[in-house]
């Protein structure tokens, strides 16, 4: 079995957009039934769901956007990018579609940290949360392993090496994390570089990279927000990532109660996209679980 691919020249047609605190977002929404706010990670976009894409749209309501500096959303050069005002930014999205009601989420590695985010704020009754699964993503700061680039974005040299970030950069840094049997096409790495490079993407990279710092200053917030057990948890984890693969699950299992974990041998950092048949079938099982939980609680 595989799934479609929803070619970028198609999914960029399909966009929508709005303005968030005066900067243009693009956006996309497709199915009905509960929302489901899928979160892209750094430094790409929201193509990145596109093979999950449709068959998550035949069962729920499927919403995502190109947060603020990613994909073809605006890149404003002098702004100071923050976790906390992407989360602001998901939340204006779902209530500019006039959704007020619990959310489902499935985020991966930057994304992670949103939802994290997300969590803490349903916790203080500022958001709805019904459920949350969890891709590759540095969950905790202690055991997040970034690659070359990502420290040198993160160097005093930062803006300098996020200029020179080039197409041939982006295939050396996938190459590291991505498993030993998935690696992308060229014409795959042509449209990831396209994401990036729109509207100038590189000269912001290491304005963006300001999220390591921000996760270890959240870190015990965060933390406390998955450890409560309100919210349905899961994380669907490609082992062989060197970033946040089985190291980090591991640290999840020891500090999260009953964790529900899954591990994809020989997947990288990038399960959505090198193991989309095996991340939709585990998902799907985490919904079915959890609609049969509610049903019971109903009959009892």
């Amino acid at each position: 079995m595989s799934l479609a691919e929803i070619p970028l020249c198609v999914w960029r047609k399909r966009s929508q957009s709005f303005v968030f605190r005066g900067q243009a977002i693009r956006y996309w929404v497709a199915g009905q039934g509960e929302p489901l706010l899928l979160i892209h990670g750094f430094p790409t976009a929201s193509w990145d769901w596109h093979y999950l894409w449709q068959p998550l749209a035949q069962r729920y309501r499927v919403i995502a956007c190109d947060m603020l500096g990613f994909g073809d959303s605006a890149k404003p050069l002098g702004h100071e990018y923050c976790l906390l005002e992407q989360a602001d930014l998901q939340q204006a999205l779902l209530a500019h579609l006039g959704i007020d009601q619990p959310v489902h989420l499935l985020a991966h590695d930057y994304g992670d940290s949103v939802a994290q985010e997300l969590l803490a704020r349903h916790e203080e009754d500022r958001a709805q949360i019904a459920s949350c699964v969890f891709l590759n993503g540095g969950l905790f700061p202690e055991t997040h392993r970034p690659v070359l680039m990502q420290k040198l974005l993160l160097s005093p040299l930062g803006w300098m090496i996020g200029r020179a970030f080039t197409r041939d950069t982006l295939v050396k840094s996938f190459r590291q994390i991505f498993g030993p049997r998935s690696r992308l096409s060229e014409s795959e790495l042509d449209d990831f570089w396209s994401l990036i490079n729109s509207n100038n993407g590189p000269r912001i990279l290491h304005k963006l990279i300001a999220y390591v710092p921000q996760r270890r200053a959240l870190r015990n917030r965060w933390v406390r927000a998955m450890q409560t057990g309100e919210v349905a948890l899961r994380v669907i984890d490609g082992e062989a990532d060197p970033v946040s693969g089985g190291h980090m699950v591991e640290r999840y299992r020891a500090l999260i109660a009953n964790p529900d974990t899954v591990l994809l041998q020989g997947i990288g950092h990038y399960p959505q996209i090198e193991a989309p048949v095996q991340v939709l079938k585990h998902y799907l099982a985490f919904r079915e679980h959890l609609s049969s939980l509610a049903l019971k609680v109903a009959c009892s």
